[in-house]
């Protein structure tokens, strides 16, 4: 479904050039779910976020399916990101004035879907299991409700990629693992997850990881079954 051939990010000021990304290869499979790991700066994010079409590669070539995203302007790359992409970051970014109903509705605003809105969006609750609070503020919710909502968010319109940047990152073990179980069954459900991790137990959740160093992958491995 993804290929990376030959990725470079590079970041380049008045005084110095700093190489994100060098020479990324990679290839995504059609319901494989990824970890990424390795140390801080080591250009997880930049990975994560050239993925999601955030960043925008300097060198190389991004394939989507039969598209060269690197190639695409940001107009369509916003377009792209609406249909195809979900997101769910380390720190939830909810909306605090917002219910949990309405930030979830928020996975559609830029969607083209079948079906009624409302109904999407208690499906998608109801699949993480926060259904219950859908008329509660954010403010109402402990760190793994929210990020549990914000899952909701990410899948409510069925995204072919989701792509999670240290999900349990501000989340204590035991939420922290009941926001891996949830990735875990999307995935067992045909969905294809991208995820940053620095937890090695929650990265041996994947079905494959790989490390970076210095911007470059240096080890894959898949998951002992």
């Amino acid at each position: 479904m993804i290929r990376l051939e030959n990725i470079e990010r590079r970041y380049t000021s008045d005084e110095v050039e700093t190489t994100a990304l060098a020479e990324v290869n990679l290839a995504v499979a059609e319901g494989e779910f990824l970890a990424i790991m390795g140390p801080s700066g080591c250009g997880k994010s930049t990975l994560l976020n050239t993925l999601g079409t955030i960043d925008r590669p300097t060198g190389g070539q991004y394939w989507f399916e039969d598209r060269d995203l690197a190639e695409l302007p940001e107009k369509e790359l916003a377009k792209f990101r609406a249909a195809r992409l979900g997101f769910v970051f380390q720190s939830f970014n909810l909306i605090d004035e917002l219910t949990i109903e309405e930030n979830v509705a928020l996975g559609l605003a830029y969607r083209k879907t079948s079906g009624k809105k409302a109904e999407r969006v208690a499906a998608a609750m109801d699949t993480v299991g926060i259904a219950h609070r859908a008329r509660h503020f954010p403010h109402q919710l402990s760190g793994g409700q929210q990020q549990r909502a914000a899952i909701a968010r990410a899948i409510v319109g069925d995204p072919m990629l989701i792509l999670a940047d240290e999900p349990t990152g501000n989340l204590d073990t035991t939420n922290g693992e009941q926001v891996m179980n949830i990735l875990a069954a999307l995935n067992d459900a045909g969905a294809t997850i991208v995820m940053v991790t620095h937890s090695p137990s929650h990265a041996d959740m994947a079905k494959r990881r790989i490390d970076m160093l210095d911007g470059r992958v240096v080890a894959s491995a898949m998951r002992a079954i």
